[in-house]
């Protein structure tokens, strides 16, 4: 008898799916949505009903999930489908939204501020299109947000201070944009932030501008800073990042000496230093640590005899880095 329990709530879960209407906001929005994108997404979008009416199934890349008496959108994934045009803005109006994909895609324009609206949204994820123009403010009022995936796009100005007020964010991704300025600072008290990737932009400033308080970054794994124009050195309280695993310092303007603190970094696995202006020895417990694998330091002023640890490959990020 107990085995059948889960089986009968399984069908019943089923049934009331199946048999419950669609929340009129939802069905209007995505037929918005279907409106407006392009004949690929539209070829497989079949019926009225996002979620499926009993004789058809829900359209696909839309997961809906039943509140009382209805279906409600809670997904929506439609990527890699070539969709041209600007950000559907009717999107904005899927309040019961958690996760939505619209990656590898060919948007243009900016991200409507409406984007504000979506207070359950976890997962965004927009990178590889060709958006533009500056972030609205309004991100930051995603309070469940835990991935925000924004690389490959062509978006300017600054990077918003408002990300530092989504509590729940874990994984920032800003990478191959035309962010200008200053990092952040603010972007330390975020606790549990592990991956931040600002690199290839036109971001300025120093390291020590962001790492400037104690406790900051109190989770960050992975720091990736390359491809800018940062100035400064390699600040000592750097060690402060004590679950630092992936140090990314390449291609930037820094300068001065490696303070032996970096060595004192108990998780660190890659440091890259390669092709910045830095000078001195290379602290000699950085040779002895028992994790790093991989220290590169081409394109430096380093004294002779100074030699890197592991060989030299690019970083690159891979789909499968995005999976959550």
């Amino acid at each position: 008898m107990a085995r059948l329990l889960p089986l009968f709530f399984i069908f019943s879960l089923f049934f009331s799916l199946s048999s419950s209407k669609t929340l009129k906001r939802d069905v209007k929005a995505l037929n918005e949505i279907k409106a407006s994108l392009g004949w690929r997404v539209v070829y497989a979008w079949v019926g009225d009903d996002p979620c499926g009416d009993g004789n058809l199934p829900p359209w696909s890349g839309v997961t809906c999930s039943l509140q009382g008496d209805y279906k409600v959108v809670t997904e929506l994934e439609v990527y890699a489908v070539s969709i041209v045009g600007p950000f559907p803005i009717a999107v904005t109006n899927l309040l019961d939204l958690t996760r939505l994909d619209l990656h590898n895609n060919k948007l243009t324009g900016p991200i409507p501020p409406q984007i504000g609206r979506l207070k359950r949204l976890k997962i965004l994820n927009l990178r590889w299109n060709k958006l533009q123009d500056v972030l609205p403010a309004e991100i930051g009022e995603l309070k469940s947000l835990t991935h925000l995936y924004l690389s490959f796009n062509s978006f300017k100005g600054e990077i918003p201070k408002e990300f530092a007020t989504l509590p729940e964010l874990r994984y920032l991704y800003l990478h191959q944009n035309r962010f200008s300025g200053r990092i952040p600072a603010e972007l330390g008290t975020l606790q549990k932030l592990q991956h931040l990737d600002v690199g290839n932009n036109h971001l300025v400033g120093t390291i020590r501008q962001l790492i400037r308080t104690d406790g900051c970054f109190p989770s960050l794994r992975n720091l990736y800073l390359n491809d800018n124009y940062l100035t400064g050195g390699v600040p000592a309280e750097l060690a402060s990042l004590t679950n630092l695993e992936i140090l990314y310092l390449s291609n930037n303007k820094l300068s001065g000496v490696i303070p032996s603190e970096v060595a004192h970094l108990p998780r660190l696995t890659s440091l890259y230093l390669d092709h910045n202006q830095f000078a001195g020895r290379i602290p000699e417990a950085l040779y002895k640590h028992s994790f790093l694998k991989e220290m590169y330091i081409e394109g430096n002023s380093f004294r002779a005899g100074v030699n890197p640890i592991g060989v030299h490959t690019v970083l690159e990020l891979t789909d499968s880095e995005f999976l959550v």
